[in-house]
């Protein structure tokens, strides 16, 4: 039997694309595709999607795509996200706000997406970015394509990019301002100039995400995904939630545990909290830099050391600076589902699911405050405590959404906190 060679080409420069020292920003466009500009062929059209959109980073480098769900031209901050599964929690977490999200896993798109798996009432981020978009679904709880879900939702995505080599560049330049575009009428010029006019430090970006007024929060994990239910306490707990772009699954993790549960704005005042006579406080995750807020700051500050309280993500981070420490913006972030990190307690190690580009200092705080949680990839704090005031914090997410069940027994500890505080008044 004979066999013929099929010869195919990519129009990619390595000495661009694949370089070990990415290019430093400057005022020179580079130009890196993985499929060719269909407008340059001259050809017929092809019965395949041709490159129709554009990523514009910062550092002056131009990667031609395939676009999906919406169209337009929108600005964001390029971070990468190594889960292998969730990306329907990552599109709804409030945290991306304002971001691009890479996918670092190549194949994305294969399940569609579902109405159960939504983190909140919409989509944040910025846009999506990804290397493979799956041409079929298979799941037994898909209720529509991906593609639609995000063209109905006003998101703009992007495939058939090369997102190993743009990984490469964040981690080794950190993270990059990008524009994404489908409009042929604007020049590379003209993208280059919006990606480095605009910047997402200093920022105040929980009032755009956080509930407008006060409400009840009821549901609970559903008990085919409920997985530690055994040994609970039957008494209930009254905790106040701040809404800095709180996740679903939190709020579902506190009810499963018997917390009657109020969601607050971000700027609901620490009076009014006090007058509810919670049991606990709960500062939730969010987006953003945590010292564009100091009103929020000024909210925890007011709180400490009246009720129990528990942070998580931004709320560690807030707690942070109310107890007169120092946040900074981290070179890349921690974005991913299987992120390491070790109890400082008891020596265990757990896979966490994270999400954030900004990180306490350790070395700001002041005497008393408990660095509980290490990150072991770069030992940045992952968690604080301050007992005297009943005070624990994680910067990772326990309701690990995506991700990992190792933190769940965060809320058991946050559940314990209020009872003791509770049987010693």
């Amino acid at each position: 039997m004979g066999m013929k060679a099929v010869g195919f080409s990519l129009r990619i420069n390595p000495s661009i694309c694949f370089t070990q020292n990415p290019p430093k920003p400057s005022s020179k466009l580079v130009r890196c595709s993985l499929t060719p500009d269909g407008a340059a062929t001259g050809l017929a059209e092809r019965p395949w999607k041709l490159a129709d959109a554009r990523l514009v980073l910062e550092d002056g480098s131009v990667w031609r795509a395939k676009s999906f769900g919406a169209s337009g031209t929108q600005v964001g901050e390029v971070v990468f996200n190594t889960s292998l599964t969730g990306y329907q929690e990552i599109l709804t977490d409030p945290s991306y706000a304002g971001q691009f999200v890479l996918m670092t896993n190549p194949h994305i798109g294969n399940t569609g997406v579902n109405f159960d798996d939504e983190e909140s009432s919409q989509c944040f981020l910025a846009g999506l970015v990804i290397r493979s978009l799956s041409i079929n679904t298979s799941n037994w709880r898909c209720a529509e394509t991906l593609g639609d879900y995000l063209a109905e939702r006003n998101i703009m995505g992007i495939y058939d990019v090369d997102t190993r080599a743009i990984t490469r560049r964040l981690r080794q330049d950190g993270s990059l301002i990008g524009v994404l575009s489908t409009e042929q009428s604007k020049p590379d010029e003209e993208l280059l100039e919006m990606s480095r006019s605009w910047d997402i430090v200093g920022i105040d970006l929980i009032s755009g995400v956080s509930c407008k007024s006060p409400y009840e929060w009821v549901d609970k994990t559903k008990s085919e995904w409920d997985f530690n239910s055994n040994g609970r306490d039957r008494e209930t707990y009254r905790v106040i939630a701040y809404d800095f772009g709180i996740k679903h699954n939190i709020l579902r993790r506190l009810a499963s545990y018997g917390c009657q549960i109020t969601v607050v704005p971000s700027t609901w005042p620490a009076a009014e909290t006090l007058k509810m006579k919670p049991d606990g406080v709960l500062f939730s995750n969010g987006p953003g830099d945590p010292s564009a807020v100091p009103y929020a700051v000024e909210t925890v500050k007011e709180i400490l050391g009246k009720v129990p309280v528990f942070g998580i993500c931004m709320g560690h981070q807030l707690l942070g600076q109310a107890l007169g420490g120092k946040t900074f913006k981290m070179k890349f972030g921690h974005h991913g589902g299987n992120h390491p990190v070790r109890n400082l307690r008891n020596g265990h190690v757990e896979i966490s699911a994270q999400n954030h580009n900004y990180a306490v200092d350790p070395a700001s705080l002041p005497e008393g405050v408990e660095v509980t949680h290490v990150n072991l990839n770069d030992r940045s704090c992952a968690g604080l405590a301050y007992p005297s005031l009943n005070i624990m914090s994680l910067q990772y997410h326990p309701e690990a959404s995506p991700g990992p069940h190792d933190s769940d027994c965060a809320f058991r500890e946050f559940i314990e906190l209020m009872k003791s505080t509770k049987q010693a008044a």
